[in-house]
């Protein structure tokens, strides 16, 4: 099999990409790029991803979120995988605990993506 039928995650796409005003996305790294992005889309999950970060290396369990939000627990922790899908979130488990911790890394590589706005 060759390279160029190898199937990228969207984390993999993300990194592998020239950021948008370089050069064109192909078709098919913009239909591995959108789960991603769409991942951050939704204004709840944006949101968990900033408090997530705000609670730096140690991460947060749904625990930390609830009182942040109106939403039951069983719904922030679906938002929670949805990130953890997308390549957005790692996470272990601490006993009966779930948590979570940004990965900077792919932050870092959709800033670069994004990134070189012309103005």
């Amino acid at each position: 099999m060759s390279n160029s039928s190898l199937a990228l995650t969207p984390v993999q796409a993300v990194s592998c990409c020239s950021p948008l005003l370089v050069e064109p996305l192909s078709d098919e790294q913009a239909h591995q790029l959108a789960p991603l992005l769409k991942a951050v889309a939704d204004p709840v999950r944006l949101r968990l991803l900033s408090l997530v970060a705000a609670h730096g290396d140690g991460g947060a369990c749904v625990c930390d979120l609830n009182d942040a939000f109106d939403l039951s627990q069983p719904t922030i922790s679906h938002h929670l995988k949805v990130l953890h899908d997308a390549g957005l979130l790692d996470r272990s488990r601490r006993g009966t605990w779930v948590y979570y911790q940004v990965r900077g890394d792919v932050l870092a590589d959709v800033a670069g993506l994004l990134g070189g706005v012309r103005r």
